[in-house]
Parts: structure tokens; sequence; C-alpha cells
């Protein structure tokens, strides 16, 4: 997609040279030791996980984690970042790497798993019901949401940039908006964790009933 065929800023932003040099910040044995410390607590509760969908993967960190725990684990990516994309495809079949924006996607099947981590809050506001829209319609039994938690809604500088990172309570819009969403479990992850630090995520792991 070209700039101008974005609906939002926010993804222009990601799709550009800002997301491309997110990923020289975000890889590395250390994270992916991170990652599977990580999924290892917030996964405890899910069972009979072989699909997964990952909305805005980056390069794929999360889900060499995921690949670690579960090395049978069927999974599918997107990603609006070109040069992110081309990562993934070193990871993924082709076919399962979906190089566009979240606003542009449509599940066409359901995931046992479907996850969102650091993503959300990067996101226009004005498209967060369609994105849990989206999220719930791709979620078969789990979705699991990890982002910077505030009960309002508040927005907050990034890296020098203004209305590119936004706090609120995703996981409990997602619950009222969709109501067959079911909370299985929660947890912090903190950023001076002297062994696996995160970056002050907060997560929520749902179940569709």
């Amino acid at each position: 997609m070209q700039r101008d065929d974005f609906r939002t800023d926010q993804e222009a932003f990601w799709a550009g040279e800002f997301g491309t040099d997110y990923i020289e910040r975000n890889q590395g044995d250390r994270l992916l030791a991170s990652n599977l410390n990580f999924f290892a607590k917030a996964l405890n509760g899910a069972r009979g996980l072989s699909s997964c969908i990952e909305f805005g993967a980056n390069i794929g960190m999360n889900l060499k984690a995921l690949k670690l725990l579960y090395p049978e684990l069927d999974m599918s990516a997107i990603e609006i970042n070109a040069d992110a994309a081309r990562e993934l495809k070193a990871l993924l079949p082709e076919q399962q790497v979906y190089n566009t924006s979240i606003l542009e996607f449509t599940p066409q099947r359901s995931y046992d798993l479907t996850l969102i981590k650091g993503v959300l809050i990067h996101l226009n506001p004005d498209v967060l019901p369609e994105v849990y829209d989206k999220l719930v319609e791709a979620a078969g039994r789990y979705l699991l949401v990890a982002e910077y938690y505030n009960p309002s809604p508040v927005a907050i500088p990034y890296r020098g940039h203004g209305d590119r990172l936004f706090k609120r309570d995703f996981a409990g819009e997602i619950m009222d908006r969709h109501p067959q969403m079911k909370l299985v479990d929660y947890g912090f992850a903190y950023r001076n964790d002297p062994s696996f630090p995160q970056d002050d995520i907060t997560w929520f792991l749902m179940e569709k009933r």
C-alpha cells in the first residue's frame, strides 16, 4: 500500500521509515528469552493450541517464542511494514504472511489463538472498535491482548511524536463490546524484571464462550 492509501496517520507512520527502524531495536536473544518467559505465563491457562495469528507481528519475535513453546503451532501473521513482512516470510509460509494494514485485513478463518501485543497502543483510537471486531472474529477460542493499561483513555508522547501512543483498558472494552469473550487470566510484565524484562505490559487472556 502507498502512504496515501492509509486511512490513518498512524498506519503510514508504522508502514514507513519509523516502522523499519523499529526492527533494529526489537530483536535478539535477550528479547526471545523474555518472550518465552512471557508466553509461558500468559498462556498457562490456554489448552489445545494448534493455530495462531498475530496482528502486527513485526519480524516475528513473539511467534519465534511461541514456536519454541508449541513446536507444532500453525502460525500466520499480519504486518503493515514491508521490510518486517519480508523477514517474517523467512519464518512462516509466504501465503500466511499478510503484508497489509490490520484495517484492511479480513479474517478468512478462525485460529485457536489470536494475539496482539504492543500494537493497539499505536492505533488511532477511532478505529479501535473495528479492530476489536476483527480480533474477536479471528479468535476461534482464545484472544491474548498485551498492551499498556490505563483505566481511562490517555495519549502520551512517543519518541518525540504526538498521537502515536495511547493507553486505555483495551481488554475491558473488548469484553464489553463482545460479551462472549470471558476473562481467563491476566498479569503484568515489568520493564525492570532482573531476568526477563518486558515493557510494562499488562496482558489479558480471554476465551470465546
